[in-house]
Parts: C-alpha cells; structure tokens; sequence
C-alpha cells in the first residue's frame, strides 16, 4: 500500500492507493481515503461540528469565536448512531454550549461513553435510529436548537451545512489527485441517510456514483426507486452500525438523484469481510461502517452483470472512504481531539471562526 502525502490543505487525511484490494476487484486501482485521523477518528467532524457551531451564531447572532465568550447559549440537539452525536458535543465543548444527544438503544455504549466524556448529557430511546430523530426534533421545538444530519425539508439549511461540511473532503481529494495526476473514474460510497454520499457526487461529479448500504438497513435505494423519501420498517439490525438508517435525508436525496446513482445492497458477511481485508492487505483498521465501499465494489467486480452496469474495467480507477477507525485503533484523548478540533474549525470556518 502507498500513501499519497496530502497535499493543500497540510491537514488532509491520507489517500492510500492499495494494489491488492485492486487485484481482487479486477480494476486498475483503488485510493482509499482514510478518515481516521480526523479529530474523533471519523468523517462526521467536519459536517456535524460546523453545522453546530454555525446554528448557535445564527440563533444568538454572535460570531462563532465569540460564542464562549458570550455565555447563556441554547442547548444544541440532536440525534445519532453515535458519530454525528460526538460531532456535535465536540460543537458544545468548543462554544461553551449544553448539549443532549440523543441515543436508540443499539448504539454501542463505548460510543455513548466518547459522547459523556465531553460533558454533554445523552437521553436513550427505544426502537431505531429513526424514533430517535424523531424524539431529538420533538425535544428541539420545546426547547433547544437541533442539529441535524437528516431531515424531511430538502431545503433544510443545517443539514446543507452537514453536507457543506463534508464536501472538505472531495476537496482534499481533488487537491491529492492533481498533486499525482490522477483522476478516479468510480467511486464506491457507503450511505446511512445519504450525506457523505451526496457530497461526493458533487464533490466528484466525473466519478461514477454507487451507493453501498447494508441488505439489513437500506433506506437510500428504496427512496431513488420511489423518487422520494420513504420509511423503512423493520429494525435495521446491522453490523454496520453507523449504517443503520431507515429513511433518507430529502436534501441528499435531492443531489443524488441528479447524479444516477448505482445502488448496492451488500450482506452482513461482505461487509465483515470487507473490514477484515482493508486491514490484513491494506493496514487500515476500520468498522464495517467503514468498510462498506470496499463491501460494495468487490460485490459489483465479481458479479459481472452488475460490473458491466457500473462500467467496470480492468482500467478503472476507484475511490472508497474509510469513513471511521475501528474502536480498537482509536487513543482516547479528549484535549488532543479537542485542540484537532478547534484548528479544524479555524480552517473550515475561517471568516465565521
């Protein structure tokens, strides 16, 4: 496997091109952008953290490095498989703001305690992820500002910052790209209610698109089959846990559909087996969450109908995100995190910060 050095900015995460996992998928190259390193060991930083900080400054009109300052701030409230939860506590911890997260009870509890450690409180609700989208947005209109990564209005303006917030990404890879002189021609992307992927096709707009969702969880394929957002039943029991979603986010479902995307449903075994082959042949320790891309396009090569679909060829060159680090590789250090996270903010937000 070779690492790519970032390039601009100096902070991007790596961009691995790994030869073996290009052999088993029968494809000229896989680049695997690798978010572990990002504060919190995850992608979901850059969308939840900003979005929550730039929804305080509008709320109380107060500039974002002001809000500590400031004091007497609403509480910010949400709802999470756990990432985008810890995103947002990260947003109270830095602005000085309470926070409630709110938790369905198969979030693991390690990820609930990542959550607790930085002095936010967190409310647990029976059933799915969904149920628990639905209790944070009933806790918000009583008392609180909510910050979503998903939601029903496709103009939703919070969940645009989400999404605007991962669209740093795409622009690190196309800065890496160029630096090499590369272009990628697919790119694999797992989806829980669509945003990362929505980025990424905006992001990469010349990159073909396919949707990778656990069989169990699939609520994207289902909403660009019926062009438009419906609710899956069921309780979306996966090992991709930060997957397990059962209804699409409308203002990503809106981007995606203007891309046509190929969606692809993978099982429980492909996605374990994805996380395993990631780290045995490619050094990249992630969860099956993140590992799903992988999951997807090994799914496709090997299935030549579905590869000829996709325009696979033994030229292409493909994209996957690991999106997180796997539990077992992440260094609990809340200060450090922290500090990560304040000079992300700086860059992300450097006219609001």
């Amino acid at each position: 496997m070779t690492h790519f050095p970032p390039q601009v900015p100096a902070a991007a995460t790596a961009l691995a091109d790994c030869p073996s996992l290009a052999q088993r998928a029968g494809v000229g190259r896989v680049l695997v952008k690798i978010e572990s390193s990002r504060p919190f060991g995850n992608f979901k930083i850059l969308g939840g953290m900003t979005a929550a900080l730039r929804a305080l400054a509008r709320v109380t009109g107060t500039p974002i490095a002001q809000l500590r300052k400031r004091g007497d701030l609403p509480r910010l409230i949400c709802a999470s498989d756990g990432n985008h939860g810890l995103a947002v506590a990260a947003a109270a911890k830095i602005a000085g703001a309470p926070a409630t997260i709110y938790l369905h009870h198969s979030v693991p509890r390690s990820r609930a305690e990542r959550i607790l450690a930085l002095g936010t409180s967190v409310y647990w609700v029976a059933g799915t992820y969904d149920n628990a989208v639905d209790a944070a947005a009933e806790a918000a209109r009583v008392d609180g500002v909510l910050v979503p990564d998903t939601s029903a209005d496709v103009n939703d303006p919070i969940v645009r910052d989400v999404m605007s917030g991962y669209a740093t990404m795409t622009s690190e890879i196309n800065a890496q790209l160029a630096a090499i002189g590369m272009t990628v021609s697919h790119q694999f992307v797992q989806a829980g209610v669509g945003g990362l992927a929505a980025a990424m096709a905006e992001g990469l707009p010349a990159a073909r698109l396919a949707i990778v969702e656990p069989e169990q969880a699939a609520c994207v394929a289902p909403a660009l089959a019926a062009g438009h957002v419906v609710r899956i039943a069921g309780s979306l029991h996966t090992c991709a846990e930060m997957l397990a979603c059962g209804e699409a986010s409308a203002p990503a479902l809106a981007i995606l559909r203007r891309h046509d995307p190929l969606p692809v449903l993978v099982s429980e075994a492909a996605l374990l087996q994805a996380a395993t082959l990631l780290h045995e042949e490619a050094g990249i320790q992630t969860t099956p969450s993140g590992s799903a891309g992988l999951a997807g396009l090994l799914h496709v090569a090997n299935k030549e109908g579905l590869r000829e679909l996709a325009g696979l060829t033994a030229s292409s060159t493909v994209l996957l995100v690991a999106t997180e680090a796997h539990p077992d590789a992440i260094v609990l250090d809340r200060a450090l995190d922290l500090a990560a996270a304040r000079s992300l903010v700086a860059r992300l937000l450097p006219d609001e910060g």
